[in-house]
């Protein structure tokens, strides 16, 4: 299934419990397993890759190891009858990068189920653009759609860690649909990005992380989606309206919170977890066809810089010091 003329990739090694990491031309036979094999274009910088980087959180136990958690592509081999050669592909979630070798390499090979056709009118780049980021943030509007939300809604949508990649995408995203946007923000210098991504909303995070007096505050929030979860995750619960919903992301790693039951009980209020790693194929394929519909993607461009390979470790320094804002492409053949 190889290609016989080897790939390029980022390799991880550990050594007495540093991991470090060397740009390197392996064998095609070293690919892991898979049906598919997929000819790399770009990946992308999660905060996750950043601590796969570091070798931080146990998210990789066997070395060496190629990170990078999404990849875009075209698919160069494939064993599966969902797959051919030519068709263009893209994979967020799955562990991918973590359990299994992943996009930081010009040449991957994966499980066909994994893979996702790249809709049209979105280019490989601008689905990198997108990535788990994105592809979270419109998993977190359809829960809340789910659960009632609409444009039409009294009150504001808040969006937590707004200036991050799920946040940006995120307000974007609503502010296209129509929705009302409050963009929560603990940097200064973000708010201008932030208004012409289309925050209608600016608040501080010393205000969301202050605690309400009471188990419930005046009701404020239409919806929320939380990037950043910990104590301001419960403090949010406490603002939301009666019956609305919060999509919770920022509390994935098992970030500890504490809340009382008075909102769920007498507001209502829902908190939906959205998991992005093995979401059901269908709904994973409805995602990326939204996103590609309703994604303004001049907004996405802007938001967006391409850096090549070989400074994929020193962003994931910069992304873990939260010095990365927006979304960071990766072009694996540069």
């Amino acid at each position: 299934m190889g290609q016989g003329s080897g790939f390029t990739a980022l390799v991880l090694n550990e050594a007495d419990g540093k991991v470090s990491a060397s740009l390197e031309t392996l064998d095609d036979d070293a690919l892991p397993e898979g049906d598919v094999t997929v000819a790399v274009e770009f990946s992308d910088l999660n905060y996750k890759d950043g601590l796969i980087l570091g070798g931080l959180g146990r998210l990789v136990r066997t070395y060496p190891h190629v990170p990078g958690v999404d990849f875009a592509g075209t698919v160069v081999a494939s064993d599966s009858p969902d797959y051919a050669p030519g068709d263009e592909v893209v994979l967020t979630g799955w562990r991918v990068g973590e359990i299994h070798w992943g996009g930081y390499a010009t040449l991957a090979r994966v499980r066909a189920g994994w893979l996702v056709p790249r809709p049209e009118g979105l280019s490989a780049r601008q689905a990198m653009a997108v990535g788990t980021a994105g592809f979270t943030a419109m998993l977190a509007l359809m829960a809340l759609e789910d659960h009632g939300l609409t444009p039409a809604a009294e009150g504001e949508v808040l969006v937590t860690g707004a200036a991050g990649g799920v946040g940006s995408i995120a307000v974007a995203l609503l502010a296209k649909l129509g929705y009302r946007v409050a963009a929560g923000t603990g940097r200064a210098e973000t708010h201008d990005y932030l208004r012409d991504l289309g925050a209608t909303t600016l608040v501080e995070r010393s205000e969301l992380e202050t605690p309400p007096k009471g188990p419930l505050a005046r009701e404020r929030w239409a919806g929320a989606i939380d990037n950043v979860g910990g104590e301001s995750l419960g403090h949010l619960l406490a603002a939301l309206r009666y019956g609305a919903s919060c999509a919770a992301v920022g509390n994935a790693g098992g970030i500890p919170f504490s809340t009382s039951v008075l909102p769920f009980l007498l507001r209502g209020v829902n908190l939906l977890g959205i998991d992005s790693v093995a979401c059901p194929l269908p709904r994973r394929r409805a995602a990326w066809e939204r996103i590609a519909r309703e994604l303004p993607l001049d907004l996405l461009d802007s938001m967006t810089s391409v850096a090549p390979l070989s400074q994929v470790t020193d962003l994931g320094r910069q992304i873990l010091k939260g010095q990365v804002r927006g979304r960071t492409v990766i072009d694996v053949n540069r």
